[in-house]
């Protein structure tokens, strides 16, 4: 008795799961990729060796002011700065979404539920459970061989194959199905939070402060009621890359330079 062939279940990723790992791989490099050339070694070159302390009084006053004379003299030209970064950041949490979806066509739609079934086995009785990791990655299946017979006819060869590389396959898949949630959730978050950043100005201010445990908040309401939001950004990664005294020195330097500037321009109106 032949089995009927719509009962088959054709398992084609086989040969191919090493080289879709390494495009995945390549994948992901790609959103640092595109800010690597974006970003253009911008930040060390403003950090100008300020990240290490320990420097002469004079070389470090000579350095602060050149940052200071240039995030002040660059006002308002650096959110196409900004909005890079953050078009990577949307660009990795499409590359996870679409390599899901990606996935899941590879699998033959098993990928995305992949991890609900494998949690689910876990909780069911040890009668009632079929392990959903054998049933996606099968250690041993049917094979079907045909060759030219003494006839030339095709002939038919049933056998069994191991796949021995299921065992390994079926533990990566289901550590990327929870890598791939994980990531995705919080990309989604970060983006969130970058928004909630961009619409209210106010949470400029308060990151500014937990961030770097600045003391004057009326130096950081200043600086951010006067730059863009590209500007604080720049600002902001300074902050994390420059030593943290050194840092507290050249925002309130850049805060001072900005409330005058107003007054200096009043006071030449007048005369």
């Amino acid at each position: 008795m032949e089995s009927n062939p719509k009962e088959f279940r054709y398992h084609k990723y086989y040969q191919w799961v090493c080289f879709v790992l390494f495009f995945q791989s390549t994948l992901f490099y790609i959103p640092r990729w595109l800010w690597k050339m974006w970003e253009g070694g911008k930040i060390q070159a403003l950090m100008m060796d300020l990240d290490v302390g320990v420097c002469s009084e004079q070389e470090k006053k000579q350095k602060k002011k050149l940052l200071v004379d240039y995030l002040y003299n660059s006002r308002g030209h650096h959110d196409w700065y900004a909005a890079r970064y953050l078009f990577c950041e949307v660009l990795a949490l499409g590359n996870v979404l679409a390599q899901m979806y990606m996935l899941d066509k590879f699998f033959d739609g098993e990928f995305l539920t992949y991890g609900i079934q494998v949690i689910q086995f876990s909780q069911l009785d040890q009668e009632e459970r079929i392990d959903p990791m054998i049933r996606i990655f099968p250690r041993v299946t049917k094979c079907r061989f045909y060759k030219y017979g003494p006839s030339a006819n095709i002939e038919t060869i049933d056998a069994l194959c191991l796949l021995p590389l299921n065992i390994i396959n079926e533990k990566i898949y289901i550590f990327l199905w929870f890598w791939f949630l994980l990531l995705a959730a919080l990309t989604a978050i970060v983006i969130m939070f970058r928004l909630v950043i961009i619409a209210c100005p106010p949470v400029r201010v308060y990151l500014l402060n937990l961030r770097f445990r600045l003391s004057q908040l009326d130096h950081l309401h200043t600086i951010v009621r006067r730059i863009s939001i590209g500007d604080w950004f720049l600002v902001y990664m300074l902050g994390q890359n420059i030593d943290s005294v050194i840092y507290q020195e050249v925002i309130q330097d850049l805060a001072s330079k900005t409330d005058s500037q107003p007054k200096e321009s009043q006071s030449l109106m007048s005369t």
